[in-house]
Protein backbone atom coordinates (compact mmCIF):
# COMPACT_ATOMS: atom_id res chain seq x y z
CA UNK A 1 0.00 0.00 0.00
CA UNK A 2 1.53 3.30 -0.70
CA UNK A 3 2.02 6.43 1.65
CA UNK A 4 -0.89 8.10 -0.15
CA UNK A 5 -3.27 5.66 0.73
CA UNK A 6 -2.17 5.29 4.00
CA UNK A 7 -2.66 9.07 5.39
CA UNK A 8 -5.46 11.68 5.09
CA UNK A 9 -5.48 13.66 1.79
CA UNK A 10 -4.64 17.00 4.31
CA UNK A 11 -1.57 14.96 5.04
CA UNK A 12 -0.66 14.17 1.43
CA UNK A 13 -1.13 17.83 0.59
CA UNK A 14 1.47 19.02 3.01
CA UNK A 15 3.59 16.15 2.15
CA UNK A 16 3.69 17.62 -1.46
CA UNK A 17 4.29 21.11 -0.79
CA UNK A 18 6.77 20.46 1.55
CA UNK A 19 8.02 17.89 -1.20
CA UNK A 20 8.04 20.66 -4.06
CA UNK A 21 9.44 23.23 -0.63
CA UNK A 22 12.62 20.84 -1.28
CA UNK A 23 12.93 20.41 -4.86
CA UNK A 24 12.92 24.36 -5.41
CA UNK A 25 15.75 24.94 -2.68
CA UNK A 26 17.86 22.57 -4.38
CA UNK A 27 16.52 24.65 -8.12
CA UNK A 28 17.81 28.07 -6.60
CA UNK A 29 21.19 25.88 -5.19
CA UNK A 30 20.55 26.74 -1.65
CA UNK A 31 20.69 23.49 -0.50
CA UNK A 32 24.00 22.11 1.44
CA UNK A 33 24.47 18.53 0.07
CA UNK A 34 21.92 16.42 2.65
CA UNK A 35 22.76 19.03 5.90
CA UNK A 36 20.04 21.67 6.59
CA UNK A 37 16.39 20.53 6.52
CA UNK A 38 12.56 21.86 5.90
CA UNK A 39 9.96 20.62 7.90
CA UNK A 40 5.93 20.53 8.05
CA UNK A 41 3.49 19.80 11.07
CA UNK A 42 0.87 16.94 10.32
CA UNK A 43 -2.34 18.56 10.17
CA UNK A 44 -4.28 17.46 13.50
CA UNK A 45 -3.24 17.76 17.06
CA UNK A 46 -0.81 15.12 17.50
CA UNK A 47 1.81 17.96 17.04
CA UNK A 48 3.76 15.66 14.52
CA UNK A 49 5.61 16.59 11.90
CA UNK A 50 7.36 15.96 8.29
CA UNK A 51 10.72 16.34 7.95
CA UNK A 52 14.03 15.12 4.72
CA UNK A 53 15.19 11.34 5.10
CA UNK A 54 19.02 11.98 6.40
CA UNK A 55 21.15 10.82 3.79
CA UNK A 56 18.69 12.25 0.36
CA UNK A 57 19.55 14.76 -1.38
CA UNK A 58 17.12 17.89 -1.72
CA UNK A 59 16.07 17.16 -5.30
CA UNK A 60 15.52 13.92 -4.83
CA UNK A 61 12.97 14.01 -2.37
CA UNK A 62 9.69 13.18 -2.67
CA UNK A 63 6.19 13.43 -0.80
CA UNK A 64 6.28 9.57 -0.30
CA UNK A 65 9.94 9.71 1.48
CA UNK A 66 9.02 12.68 4.03
CA UNK A 67 9.96 10.79 7.14
CA UNK A 68 7.02 11.26 9.97
CA UNK A 69 8.17 12.05 13.92
CA UNK A 70 6.64 12.87 17.25
CA UNK A 71 8.52 16.25 19.17
CA UNK A 72 10.26 13.59 20.84
CA UNK A 73 12.24 12.60 17.91
CA UNK A 74 10.80 9.08 17.50
CA UNK A 75 9.79 8.03 14.22
CA UNK A 76 5.61 7.54 14.47
CA UNK A 77 5.06 6.07 10.52
CA UNK A 78 7.27 2.95 8.97
CA UNK A 79 10.10 4.72 7.59
CA UNK A 80 13.51 2.94 6.05
CA UNK A 81 15.49 6.71 6.81
CA UNK A 82 16.74 8.27 10.09
CA UNK A 83 16.35 12.28 10.25
CA UNK A 84 19.06 14.53 10.97
CA UNK A 85 19.62 14.94 15.10
CA UNK A 86 20.49 18.48 14.88
CA UNK A 87 17.53 18.82 12.51
CA UNK A 88 15.42 17.33 14.88
CA UNK A 89 16.29 19.64 17.98
CA UNK A 90 16.03 23.07 15.65
CA UNK A 91 12.88 22.00 14.19
CA UNK A 92 10.90 20.34 17.27
CA UNK A 93 12.02 23.65 19.15
CA UNK A 94 9.98 25.74 16.81
CA UNK A 95 6.81 23.62 16.17
CA UNK A 96 6.68 22.61 19.95
CA UNK A 97 6.62 26.70 20.72
CA UNK A 98 4.91 28.24 17.80
CA UNK A 99 1.33 26.94 16.94
CA UNK A 100 1.62 29.28 13.97
CA UNK A 101 4.75 27.49 12.44
CA UNK A 102 3.54 25.00 10.17
CA UNK A 103 6.32 25.27 8.00
CA UNK A 104 10.23 25.82 9.19
CA UNK A 105 12.85 26.39 6.63
CA UNK A 106 16.49 25.75 7.74
CA UNK A 107 19.32 26.63 5.29
CA UNK A 108 23.06 27.02 5.24
CA UNK A 109 23.41 29.75 2.15
CA UNK A 110 26.95 31.29 1.41
CA UNK A 111 25.22 34.72 1.33
CA UNK A 112 23.13 33.79 4.64
CA UNK A 113 26.22 32.58 6.62
CA UNK A 114 28.46 35.47 5.10
CA UNK A 115 25.82 38.15 6.73
CA UNK A 116 25.40 35.67 9.88
CA UNK A 117 28.67 36.53 11.28
CA UNK A 118 29.29 40.18 10.51
CA UNK A 119 28.45 42.20 13.83
CA UNK A 120 25.46 44.30 12.84
CA UNK A 121 23.58 41.69 10.88
CA UNK A 122 21.20 42.30 8.09
CA UNK A 123 21.10 46.11 7.20
CA UNK A 124 18.28 48.25 5.42
CA UNK A 125 20.20 48.07 1.87
CA UNK A 126 17.42 47.01 -0.04
CA UNK A 127 13.78 46.93 0.04
CA UNK A 128 13.86 43.25 0.44
CA UNK A 129 15.64 43.23 3.13
CA UNK A 130 12.92 45.79 4.43
CA UNK A 131 10.70 42.88 4.76
CA UNK A 132 12.81 40.35 6.64
CA UNK A 133 14.00 43.69 8.85
CA UNK A 134 10.20 43.90 9.96
CA UNK A 135 10.57 40.56 12.02
CA UNK A 136 13.45 39.63 12.34
CA UNK A 137 15.20 37.66 15.14
CA UNK A 138 18.83 36.61 16.23
CA UNK A 139 20.14 33.60 18.04
CA UNK A 140 23.99 33.01 19.11
CA UNK A 141 26.25 30.54 17.99
CA UNK A 142 26.49 27.44 20.38
CA UNK A 143 27.90 24.98 18.06
CA UNK A 144 26.37 22.23 16.27
CA UNK A 145 22.68 21.88 17.51
CA UNK A 146 22.46 18.75 19.62
CA UNK A 147 21.92 20.22 23.04
CA UNK A 148 18.48 20.31 23.77
CA UNK A 149 18.83 22.95 26.36
CA UNK A 150 19.27 25.42 23.47
CA UNK A 151 15.50 24.67 22.23
CA UNK A 152 14.80 27.24 25.12
CA UNK A 153 17.05 29.70 24.08
CA UNK A 154 16.44 29.75 20.63
CA UNK A 155 12.53 29.55 20.77
CA UNK A 156 13.03 33.00 23.30
CA UNK A 157 15.08 34.32 20.81
CA UNK A 158 13.04 33.54 17.94
CA UNK A 159 9.38 34.89 20.24
CA UNK A 160 7.20 36.06 17.63
CA UNK A 161 9.01 36.86 14.40
CA UNK A 162 8.80 35.11 11.39
CA UNK A 163 12.48 35.22 10.46
CA UNK A 164 15.84 34.55 12.72
CA UNK A 165 19.20 34.49 11.87
CA UNK A 166 21.52 31.85 13.46
CA UNK A 167 25.26 33.34 14.24
CA UNK A 168 27.97 32.15 12.50
CA UNK A 169 25.36 29.14 11.12
CA UNK A 170 22.71 30.03 8.59
CA UNK A 171 18.76 31.25 8.05
CA UNK A 172 15.85 30.27 9.58
CA UNK A 173 12.02 31.35 8.61
CA UNK A 174 8.58 29.93 9.93
CA UNK A 175 5.22 30.33 9.23
CA UNK A 176 1.95 28.88 8.87
CA UNK A 177 2.05 27.36 5.31
CA UNK A 178 4.56 26.18 2.99
CA UNK A 179 4.24 28.90 0.79
CA UNK A 180 4.53 31.55 3.50
CA UNK A 181 7.97 30.24 4.90
CA UNK A 182 9.02 29.73 1.34
CA UNK A 183 8.36 33.40 0.38
CA UNK A 184 10.09 34.54 3.59
CA UNK A 185 12.93 32.43 2.95
CA UNK A 186 13.58 33.69 -0.66
CA UNK A 187 13.35 37.27 0.51
CA UNK A 188 15.81 36.68 3.67
CA UNK A 189 18.01 34.85 1.38
CA UNK A 190 17.61 37.54 -1.39
CA UNK A 191 18.42 40.25 0.95
CA UNK A 192 21.61 38.34 1.91
CA UNK A 193 22.98 38.27 -1.40
CA UNK A 194 22.18 41.90 -2.12
CA UNK A 195 23.84 43.39 1.06
CA UNK A 196 27.06 40.95 0.11
CA UNK A 197 27.13 42.26 -3.60
CA UNK A 198 26.99 45.40 -2.03
CA UNK A 199 29.79 45.44 0.21
CA UNK A 200 32.31 44.02 -1.97
CA UNK A 201 32.17 47.10 -4.08
CA UNK A 202 33.90 48.75 -1.60
CA UNK A 203 31.91 52.08 -1.97
CA UNK A 204 29.87 54.06 0.81
CA UNK A 205 26.63 52.10 1.15
CA UNK A 206 23.66 54.22 1.93
CA UNK A 207 21.14 52.81 4.20
CA UNK A 208 17.06 53.44 3.86
CA UNK A 209 15.77 55.58 6.07
CA UNK A 210 14.23 54.35 9.37
CA UNK A 211 10.68 55.98 9.02
CA UNK A 212 10.31 53.34 5.79
CA UNK A 213 11.26 50.43 7.53
CA UNK A 214 8.84 51.59 10.39
CA UNK A 215 5.61 51.59 8.00
CA UNK A 216 6.49 48.63 5.57
CA UNK A 217 4.78 45.95 7.35
CA UNK A 218 1.08 47.45 5.89
CA UNK A 219 3.10 47.98 2.40
CA UNK A 220 3.32 44.52 2.86
CA UNK A 221 -0.10 43.63 2.95
CA UNK A 222 -0.58 45.72 0.11
CA UNK A 223 2.40 44.35 -2.33
CA UNK A 224 1.16 41.07 -1.50
CA UNK A 225 -2.68 41.65 -1.50
CA UNK A 226 -2.72 39.76 1.96
CA UNK A 227 -2.40 36.70 -0.07
CA UNK A 228 1.26 35.90 1.04
CA UNK A 229 3.21 33.32 -0.25
CA UNK A 230 0.29 31.87 -2.31
CA UNK A 231 0.74 34.56 -5.17
CA UNK A 232 3.66 32.98 -6.16
CA UNK A 233 3.77 29.08 -5.11
CA UNK A 234 0.97 28.40 -7.74
CA UNK A 235 3.89 29.00 -10.21
CA UNK A 236 6.29 27.51 -8.89
CA UNK A 237 4.16 24.25 -8.48
CA UNK A 238 3.36 24.64 -12.31
CA UNK A 239 7.54 25.16 -12.82
CA UNK A 240 8.30 21.59 -11.08
CA UNK A 241 5.31 20.18 -12.60
CA UNK A 242 7.37 20.82 -15.69
CA UNK A 243 11.10 20.09 -15.05
CA UNK A 244 11.01 17.07 -12.18
CA UNK A 245 7.27 15.95 -11.48
CA UNK A 246 8.23 13.17 -9.67
CA UNK A 247 8.07 15.45 -6.65
CA UNK A 248 4.71 13.97 -6.13
CA UNK A 249 5.60 10.45 -5.64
Amino acid sequence: MSVQDTVSEQEWQMRVDLAACYRIVAHYGWDDLIFTHISARVPGPEHHFLINPYGMMFEEVTASSLVKVDLHGNKVMESEYDINPAGFTIHSAVHEARDDAQCVMHLHTTAGIAVSVQEQGLLPYSQQSLFALSSLSYHDYEGVALNPDEKTRLVADLGATRFMILRNHGLLTCADSVADAFLAMFILQRSCEIQIQAQSTGVDLKLIPAPILAGIQAQAEQVTRSAGGMLAWPGILRKLDRECPDYKS
